[in-house]
């Protein structure tokens, strides 16, 4: 393994830019000296290419890991574009985390390095396609159209069958693994999928250092379990609303929605920055005037303009629902948890849980 001199100040922002998943990117990453994990007596050099990976790393690994992340603090993820240096400094790395078909730069970099331990999170679930409501998916539609059309998705949706402990891969045979063409890849706003990536990570961790591999399995279980337990919160706190059906600029939440039995219209689709239909927006005038819906959410890495348009042409409120793809001074919560824990506290006061 490779054991790293504390870095100064400058290059350590270079660093923190080139970590593939930052779940402490608050905080910034973790010192790459010291430690007494491997052969070396290094720490596991870990890159993660932006935060719900780096959240995972930093929590399974715990101290016998120094992780450095590729996306700054506050940065959209999806636009990082990455240095010669970073793409260099990627072959240096003991274990390589990423989530494949988020950050194209990346996945090319990642591509070039061939570094063994490379883990990508969208192997370690399944991932699956969401509609979003946009160009053409509702458009022209009735109110009553649309009502049987949110009937009819949440008569498969969520989990409020019995079994939805048992869930995870199962129920989602026509789905590869790996990030195939059209699948959606917010799997991390899942907390059982995240579950699921995190027994990967800690799986692969135990591999590339199985001196620590005890420690790794244990870190690992403990994650999970809280996620269980998250998801638990998920479940009781949107079981009895006013409507099933929320508003948001990023569909980012669509594994979300499922897994909870939710109906989220996207009013630009994947892309929190592309300008949606005319066409669009007057269907999501229809939507929430038809299923009650109170708030239209914006994320806090993109601009609130088109938000603030339709619920200002509704008369609706604006609220934050976080993707959680960075974490920054203007993110409801210092980690995973509390983040996901606000935006709980947002889809229940829009939705009108009782």
């Amino acid at each position: 393994m490779n054991v790293r001199r504390l870095i100064p100040p400058t290059a350590l922002a270079g660093a923190v830019a080139l970590g593939l998943v930052s779940l402490s990117a608050c905080a910034g990453s973790s010192d790459a000296a010291g430690g007494d994990s491997g052969s070396g007596g290094g720490k596991l050099d870990v890159v993660a290419s932006f935060y719900p990976v780096q959240f995972l790393a930093e929590r399974i690994g715990g101290d016998h890991v120094a992780v450095e992340t590729l996306t700054k603090p506050g940065v959209e993820p999806h636009d990082l574009e990455l240095k010669p240096r970073q793409v260099g400094a990627l072959g240096d790395a003991d274990v390589i985390l990423y989530l494949k078909g988020i950050q194209p730069a990346v996945d090319k970099a990642i591509a070039q390095a061939r570094v063994e331990n490379t883990v990508d999170a969208a192997t370690l679930t399944k991932l699956e396609e969401h509609g979003t409501g946009v160009d053409g998916a509702h458009e022209g539609e009735s109110p009553e159209e649309h009502a049987a059309h949110a009937e009819e998705g949440h008569a498969e949706e969520g989990h409020a069958e019995a079994g939805h402990a048992e869930e995870g891969h199962e129920g989602h045979e026509g789905h590869d693994h790996g990030s195939e063409a059209g699948a959606d890849p917010h799997i991390w706003l899942d907390p059982v999928k995240y579950a699921e990536v995190a027994k990967g990570v800690g799986a692969a961790f135990e591999k590339a250092d199985p001196a620590h591999a005890a420690d790794y399995r244990k870190n690992t279980a403990d994650l999970v379990k809280k996620l269980e337990g998250l998801d638990t919160e998920f479940e009781t706190g949107l079981k009895n609303t006013t409507t099933r059906t929320f508003i948001t600029t990023h569909s980012a939440f669509g594994y979300l929605a499922e897994r909870y039995g939710l109906d989220q219209e996207g009013i630009s689709g994947i892309d929190p920055e592309s300008e949606p239909s005319p066409a669009r927006m007057k269907e999501l005038q229809r939507v929430a005037a038809h299923e009650k819906v109170t708030t239209v959410f914006f994320e806090t890495l993109a601009s609130d303009r088109t938000a603030k348009t339709l619920a200002g042409d509704t008369g609706l409120k604006t609220d934050v629902l976080d993707p959680l793809e960075g974490i920054t001074d203007r993110s409801r919560g210092d980690d995973y948890f509390e983040v996901m824990r606000s935006n709980l506290t947002a889809l229940k006061k829009a939705l009108g849980a009782k």
